[in-house]
């Protein structure tokens, strides 16, 4: 990426979690771009609920894909979600609390602020 990546507060993109190492870059940041059909721009701290509707969604984060290096994801891990996914699951009352300073801007072509504001973590 030529620019550096902006959050959806407009500021540099802060780091989303680096153990699990998510990202659809696994480099720790929700960064996007059209690479990335799933817009992986939502930094979430999931829980058992999100985790749950996921895996009924056909996307198992749980459970460990050692063949990609992949530990699995549990609740309390901050994890970069497509920001589809994570619509889908605030529509089903089980959308996660979001890392605005870690969230790409890129999300809000498909969420909206009002929403991420009400679910972030990072605001005083």
């Amino acid at each position: 990426m030529s620019t550096p990546a902006r959050n959806v507060l407009g500021e540099p993109l802060a780091l989303c979690c680096s153990a699990p190492v998510t990202g659809f870059y696994r480099d720790g940041y929700c960064r996007t771009d059209d690479r990335d059909p799933g817009v992986h721009a939502i930094c979430a701290v999931v829980t058992d609920a999100f985790l749950a509707f996921s895996a009924e969604r056909g996307n198992d984060l749980s459970t460990p894909r050692p063949e990609f290096d992949f530990p699995g994801v549990r609740a309390g891990d901050r994890w970069c979600l497509c920001a589809a996914r994570w619509a889908e699951a605030l529509a089903a009352g089980a959308a996660p609390r979001v890392a605005l300073t870690a969230t790409h801007e890129a999300a809000l072509e498909i969420v909206d602020m009002a929403d991420l504001k009400a679910h972030a973590i990072d605001l005083s």
